[in-house]
């Protein structure tokens, strides 16, 4: 086969290649979430009570491990740190991509800016002299983990490796030193502040299913916040060893992981203080322990734990974010800078310019805020990825998958019912949030219409020729070129071509 590649740049656009393996990869995924462990979810004890509450984690557990199921098949067939923009490109067209790759951005760029709102408020309640809250903790926390990942995939998971084993390591220390004190009546046991139906602050039960159904369907976004943004594994695609394999096998061990974590927590904390106690508080973890008498050592230890699993997830979220802007780029979608790498294969621009972005929200908006438009943009994303699930079984029955799904599309068909219901519950809880994230949203499909349709990503069974002579030839020689990994698919002749980066070399 030969193919011409077009190139004006000597920029590097290639991300650092098998930098680590399934069980890396698999920390990476829960590194994306054990924010979620400690804080955010509790908020869902006011919506439904805690029956209401556990009902809806099982929903979101089920649409989770339904997505991931899928995703781990679609990561096998289409390796790219795009995602889930591939998979709806391939599957849909560019402007599906596109709109995915918009969802999912909104997701990553907001939730790193939540969780550094939620990493102010720890750092304040440890009272540390000398270290003030606010926005001095948000910009720290962007210029060091920017920096961080500027060194490097590898470096920089590595650290996230150790992060990560601490904070799960924190939830095991919180889950024996409860687990003694869960009873029954706890759960429907403390202030009714906690419930929507009583004036706040007077002693009273909480009904364990408040709200009846309509309580379950408002806690679902506040249970998503155990597994979201899990679906940034793929992303690390393109630096993973054998991606065909450990991607699959990362992202179903690393749900797994975060299953029995959020169903431990929702049982051991509010099992334990009580419902309310736990619902009225920030640092849930934090008040349940005090409530129950822990030792003050023990406690000051969860807390510090506790911060160190916001880093993780912040840490993360952040390097998902810059994969995708790095991908959206090298299809010619953003700006061609933000697809540049450093010598230590990281994307320099893709890193830098949406911390920007996000610390500016920081300054404009509360965590809660933030939280919910974040949580608007991945469910967007998971029912535009599972219908690029359900198409390519459809339409390219074909294609090779190292993976399968089990169930198929049944297994994708119920994750995408109960990701459009999950949208419907974002609505309810936030409207004019999730209105504002539609409107981004909707901007982002006017500005595609009227300057992105004419711009396609080349030919990618010629990127991965590319892709492949530059494996071979590296460290000899490092082929400048956009490389997006993906079958041998063909792109119709009337189909635009990018030319931003490449320039004629024949790959044979």
């Amino acid at each position: 086969m030969t193919a011409t590649l077009e190139t004006t740049t000597q920029l590097s656009t290639h991300l650092k290649q098998g930098s680590f393996n399934w069980v890396v990869l698999a920390g990476l995924g829960v590194s994306f979430v054990i924010s979620g462990d400690f804080a955010g979810w509790q908020f869902g004890l006011g919506s439904g009570g805690w029956g209401g509450l556990f009902c809806a984690l099982l929903i979101v557990a089920v649409l989770y491990m339904g997505m991931c199921l899928a995703l781990a098949e679609l990561s096998a067939a289409l390796p790219s740190a795009g995602g889930g923009h591939l998979f709806a490109q391939v599957a849909v067209g560019d402007f599906a991509g596109f709109m995915t790759a918009i969802a999912i951005l909104l997701e990553y760029v907001l939730a790193p800016a939540a969780i550094a709102t939620f990493i102010s408020s720890y750092v304040e309640s440890l009272h540390i002299p000398g270290v003030p809250a606010g926005w001095p903790i948000y910009l720290f926390c962007y210029i060091a983990v920017v920096v961080v990942h500027l060194a490097g995939a590898g470096e920089a998971l590595k650290a996230m490796c150790v992060v990560t084993i601490i904070a799960v390591a924190a939830l095991v220390l919180y889950t024996v030193v409860m687990a003694p004190h869960v009873h029954i009546s706890a759960f429907t046991d403390g202030w009714s502040g906690a419930s929507s139906h009583t004036a706040p602050g007077t002693p009273d039960r909480i009904s364990l299913f408040d709200g009846g159904f309509a309580g379950i369907w408002a806690a679902i976004p506040f249970a998503m916040w155990f597994f979201l943004a899990i679906e940034g594994v793929p992303m690390a695609a393109e630096e993973a060893k054998d991606p065909a394999r450990s991607v699959p096998k990362a992202i179903v061990v690393a749900m797994m992981i975060l299953l029995v974590a959020a169903i431990t927590m929702m049982v051991v904390g509010p099992g334990a203080a009580g419902t309310g106690v736990v619902a009225e508080s920030g640092n849930p973890l934090v008040a349940a322990l005090e409530r129950v008498g822990a030792n003050h050592a023990v406690v000051v230890a969860i807390n510090y734990a506790a911060l160190l699993g916001l880093v993780a997830s912040f840490f993360s979220i952040i390097y998902g974010y810059s994969r995708l802007t790095f991908s959206l780029s090298r299809a010619g979608l953003l700006p061609a800078f933000l697809s540049t790498t450093n010598r230590r294969g990281a994307p320099t621009w893709a890193l830098i310019v949406p911390a920007c972005v996000g610390f500016a929200l920081t300054l404009v908006a509360d965590g809660d805020a933030l939280m919910s438009v974040a949580v608007f943009g991945a469910v967007v994303s998971y029912a535009l990825m599972m219908v690029a699930h359900i198409v390519l079984r459809v339409r390219r029955p074909e294609l090779p998958r190292p993976y399968r799904t089990p169930g198929g599309v049944v297994t994708s068909g119920v994750a995408l019912v109960l990701s459009l219901g999950a949208v419907v519950a974002t609505f309810m809880n936030a409207p004019v949030l999730a209105g504002c994230a539609l409107g981004v949203m909707a901007l982002a499909a006017v500005g595609y219409a009227v300057w992105g349709r004419n711009t396609s990503p080349v030919d990618i069974a010629q990127e991965r020729a590319a892709r492949e002579r530059a494996r071979q030839e590296r460290p000899e020689r490092d082929l400048r070129a956009r490389d997006l990994e993906a079958p041998d698919l063909q792109t119709p002749a009337h189909t635009p071509r990018t030319t931003t980066i490449l320039q004629a070399e024949e790959v044979r």
